[in-house]
């Protein structure tokens, strides 16, 4: 399997941001993209996986699929495994892991298949197995048909390498750009977060206006592999004009600490210039000067019974504020509970199909430009 060879690469999303991600990868180049259940799927070399996990905002993680066979019982998924050509993707000196789901199918142990499947990679390669490898092979058994994945970026997408100072509940930053692009936000005019924690909206906000690549600053999984070509990586993740922005990106918390994570998080991020933080509570803050744009916050919401009464007054605060000074803005707000998005007294739109952060299913509430 060359970097000339094409094969799936399947995008993973997290439940209801899959058609975001088509969209976003239609966008950037990917032409065959299909919107999928759990992700988005298309055609590519190790070059379009290598691009998919430096440009995507919005993908969880990006495997590459390169193997499929159907398996009736555990040897016969031993027999066929060892066919796959292994050397082509795997080093011989680097660990790695197997997981397994299996779903419908009669080999319905998991562990015992990710052990066959792990025996026959150490036997035919002699690469060494380890629980704790960064390297992970994904084998998904579903009806006897046996897929085989690699994950190709290691640690989680949203971790984009900035972000190493953190609040209460952070927002994932592939969280961060979905509800932007749910908002309209297409890199064009201010953003500000009222309630930014530690910088996720803002610094998400100032990167895609700044044309920067997510993941121009962490390493990935698919550096440790045979298809890897270091020189090819370097032009591609080099590659990068920056954007000249006009629009400026502010945030503000009422805590102080808060702001001191999303200032040292802008630093690490290369936006300190086209950013600003304050510590200020939202019922004093002010629209700053100039065009209006988006506000976008993701207010704290109660998880257990009783809590959202008691967020009332917040929210109450939060459309008083929107309300009588950021006239024209657009607004996103986030929440899990629409009674507190009621309280706010804006006038909302249907929300957006909801979906899981932290646990809880939230969805976003748009409005706007206000009057």
């Amino acid at each position: 399997m060359t970097a000339d060879n094409e094969f799936e690469i399947f995008l993973v999303a997290l439940p209801g941001v899959e058609a975001v991600l088509c969209a976003e990868a239609r966008a950037k180049g990917f032409a065959q993209a299909v919107e999928v259940k759990g992700g988005v799927t298309l055609k590519g070399g190790w070059p379009e996986v290598w691009r998919a996990n430096l440009e995507l905002r919005c993908a969880s993680r990006v495997l590459a699929r390169i193997g499929q066979f159907r398996a009736m019982h555990l040897a016969q998924l031993d027999k066929r495994a060892r066919k796959l050509a292994w050397g082509e993707v795997l080093r011989k000196d680097v660990p790695f892991r197997v997981e397994a789901s299996c779903t419908a199918s009669r080999i319905y142990h998991s562990g015992a298949a990710a052990q066959r499947i792990e025996r026959a990679i150490k036997e035919e390669l002699g690469a060494p197995a380890s629980q704790d490898a960064g390297v992970c092979i994904k084998a998904r058994i579903d009806d006897d048909l046996c897929t085989i994945g690699i994950d190709t970026s290691g640690e989680p997408l949203h971790k984009r390498g900035h972000k190493q100072a953190v609040a209460k509940a952070p927002m994932r930053e592939t969280l961060a750009a979905f509800f932007l692009s749910q908002c309209g936000y297409d890199g064009t005019g201010p953003v500000v977060d009222p309630m930014c924690g530690s910088g996720t909206f803002v610094i998400e906000a100032a990167e895609i206006a700044a044309g920067l690549k997510p993941g121009r600053s962490r390493s990935f999984a698919f550096e440790q592999f045979a298809s890897f070509d270091a020189a090819a990586w370097t032009l591609m993740r080099g590659a990068q004009t920056r954007a000249t922005v006009t629009s400026r990106f502010y945030g503000s918390d009422h805590d102080a600490g808060a702001i001191r994570m999303a200032e040292a998080n802008a630093g690490r991020a290369g936006v300190t210039g086209l950013v600003a933080f304050q510590q200020i509570a939202i019922e004093h803050l002010a629209a700053p000067d100039g065009p209006p744009g988006l506000v976008i916050l993701n207010p704290p919401y109660g998880e257990r019974i009783g809590d959202s009464q008691s967020l009332q007054p917040l929210y109450r605060f939060i459309g008083q504020t929107l309300l009588t000074r950021f006239t024209g803005w657009r607004v996103g707000l986030v929440t899990s509970d629409p009674a507190l998005a009621k309280a706010t007294g804006l006038p909302f739109a249907p929300p957006k199909p909801p979906v899981l952060h932290g646990g809880l299913r939230v969805m976003l509430f748009t409005a706007g430009p206000l009057r």
